[in-house]
C-alpha cells in the first residue's frame, strides 16, 4: 500500500513566504508585489515586512491568497562598542499566521520601522504587556520561537549564511517549524544561502522541521534585471483549496516542497521504499542521516523523471534533492523512518 508523504489528492499552490514591501525596506508595494508574482504564476504570497506584522487581507481574491506575516531580527549586542552592522551576528526568524484572526504580534518591540511607519494604527500589540527585550541569546530566541508557536504562528528559520551565524550558534535553537534550505535574495547579494549542510546539521541534531525555499525579496532592481531578487525560490504547497486554513494546515502537516526550479509530482514509500516522479531532472539524490545514499542519473543520456531508494530503519531520517540541467534543486522535506517505516 503507498504512502503518499506528499498528498496525492489536491494541487499545488507556488508560494513566496518570506518578503518585504514599502512598509519595511521593500521597493514594492504590497499590490505592486501581488501583480508582480501573479503575473509568475504564484497563489500564495506570505508578506513579512521587519518587525511588524500588517494583515493585507485586501489583497485576497480567487486565485491569490495573502498570508500574514512578520520577521523579527534578533541582533548581537556590542557591548555598547561602535561595531559595524555587517560585523555583528543576528538571527531572523519568520512568523506566519496559521488563522487571519492571529494579528496581534506575539513579541511586540518599539523598532525603527514601527517607529517610521506612517500608519500606526494598523499594527496590533498586547499594550498591557511590556515591549519584548531582544537580547542575542539562545534563551532569547527560543523563547520568542515558543512564544510564538503558542500563539499560533508558523516559525522558520531565516538565511543563516547571511546571517553570519554557524552550527555552534544555530544548533542551540529548537522548536521552529521550518528552515530557509534557499533564500534567494541572499544567494543573489552573494551569500551562500542555499544550505542543504545546514538543513542536515539541524535534523542530526534532532531537530524534526520541514525546509522552505523564498525569495527574501526587496526589489531594489527591474523585474529584467539579472540582479532582480525575486521568483527565484519558491514553496510548492499541496491542498484541496486556496483559502487561509486550508494553506497554514498544508504547511503545519509538511505538505509542500522548495524548490528553485524543478518540479516533483509525486513522492510516496511503498514496501519500504521511498518513490519520486518529477519533472525533467539530470539526477535525483537521495540523503539520509547516515552515510547511506544514492543519486539516481540518466541511464542513456537524457533525463531521469522517476527513482526509487531502499529504506533501512537505522536511516533516521531520508530527503530527496532533485538536479535539473542548469543545475537548480528542488528540495522535499525530511521524513524520519520511525514514522514512515511500518
Amino acid at each position: 500500500m503507498k504512502q503518499f508523504l506528499i498528498p496525492q489528492e489536491g494541487q499545488f499552490f507556488k508560494a513566496n513566504l518570506h518578503c518585504h514591501s514599502t512598509i519595511s525596506d521593500g521597493a514594492l508595494t504590497p499590490a505592486e508585489m501581488k501583480a508582480a508574482y501573479q503575473k509568475r504564476g504564484y497563489s500564495v504570497i506570505c508578506y513579512t515586512d521587519h518587525d511588524i506584522l500588517v494583515p493585507h487581507p485586501e489583497l485576497t481574491e480567487d486565485g491569490f491568497l495573502a498570508l500574514y506575516g512578520v520577521e523579527y531580527a534578533v541582533t548581537e549586542n556590542t557591548g555598547g562598542e561602535e561595531v559595524p552592522f555587517d560585523r555583528r551576528k543576528t538571527c531572523h526568524i519568520c512568523l506566519i499566521a496559521l488563522d487571519p484572526d492571529y494579528t496581534v504580534q506575539p513579541c511586540f518591540n518599539r523598532s525603527w520601522y514601527y517607529d517610521h511607519l506612517e500608519d500606526k494604527s494598523v499594527v496590533r500589540y498586547d499594550k498591557s504587556l511590556p515591549e519584548y527585550v531582544y537580547t542575542y541569546t539562545p534563551e532569547c530566541i527560543n523563547d520568542i520561537i515558543q512564544t510564538a508557536r503558542d500563539k499560533g504562528y508558523f516559525v522558520t528559520y531565516n538565511h543563516p549564511a547571511w546571517s553570519l551565524e554557524g552550527y555552534q550558534i544555530y544548533s542551540q535553537y529548537h522548536g521552529m517549524h521550518a528552515m530557509e534550505i534557499c533564500n534567494y535574495g541572499c544567494i543573489m547579494e552573494g551569500y551562500h544561502d542555499y544550505n542543504p549542510e545546514v538543513y542536515d546539521e539541524m535534523l542530526r541534531n534532532g531537530e524534526k522541521i520541514f525546509c522552505i525555499a523564498t525569495d527574501d525579496n526587496h526589489n531594489g532592481y527591474p523585474m529584467d534585471s539579472p540582479y532582480c531578487d525575486s521568483f527565484g525560490g519558491f514553496t510548492m504547497i499541496k491542498a484541496e483549496k486556496l483559502d487561509y486554513h486550508t494553506i497554514t494546515d498544508a504547511l503545519l502537516k509538511g505538505n509542500f516542497y522548495a524548490s528553485q526550479g524543478p518540479e516533483i509530482y509525486s513522492l510516496y514509500v511503498e514496501n519500504n521504499k521511498i518513490h519520486i516522479r518529477t519533472s525533467d531532472a539530470k539526477r535525483i539524490v537521495f540523503t539520509t542521516g547516515i552515510r547511506h545514499g544514492f543519486c539516481q542519473y540518466p541511464l542513456a543520456g537524457g533525463y531521469v523523471n522517476e527513482a526509487e531508494f531502499e529504506l533501512r530503519e537505522d536511516d533516521g531520517y531520508v530527503r530527496v534533492t532533485v538536479f535539473d540541467e542548469n543545475g537548480k534543486p528542488a528540495n522535499t522535506n525530511a521524513y524520519f523512518t520511525e514514522d514512515i517505516l511500518q
